[in-house]
């Protein structure tokens, strides 16, 4: 996989929270250009739950050829995206579901991935914000 940056997938089970998550990673991730980060929350009648289709359409438009990285909150989003990636033909070549906090994680590889990083340096950096201690 060569070319531009690794592209950014956040799955939830709300669209509201999985868009809140994109815009604060996005603010917080210095300004100017990021790398690609798109939202795939909730259902495409706009409920709650999780869409294979919305995930493999968030996660083409993200594809750079580096690599995808698909962050997911919980339990059927990580199923959902599992079940994608077993499928092998719906998500980009080197998509990777990442195990990390969804927001703090979101973060940390939105910055990582902007910054050039490779797909294994934003699943580093995203799987490493679950040692952040809030105290």
């Amino acid at each position: 996989m060569t070319g531009g940056r690794v592209g950014i997938v956040l799955v939830s089970h709300s669209a509201a929270v999985a868009s809140a998550v994109a815009e604060l990673a996005r603010g917080l991730s210095g300004g100017g250009a990021t790398a690609p980060i798109l939202p795939a929350g909730g259902t495409p009648d706009g409920g709650l739950g999780t869409s294979s289709a919305l995930i493999a359409e968030a996660a083409k438009a993200v594809d750079q050829g580096a690599g995808v990285a698909l962050l997911v909150d919980l339990g059927s989003a990580v199923l959902t995206v599992k079940a994608l990636l077993a499928d092998g033909d719906e998500l980009p070549e080197g998509a990777r579901l990442v195990d990390a906090p969804f927001v703090e994680g979101a973060i940390a590889a939105l910055v990582t991935a902007t910054a050039g990083g490779d797909l294994a340096a934003v699943e580093a950096a995203a799987a490493e914000a679950y040692t952040y201690r809030k105290e």
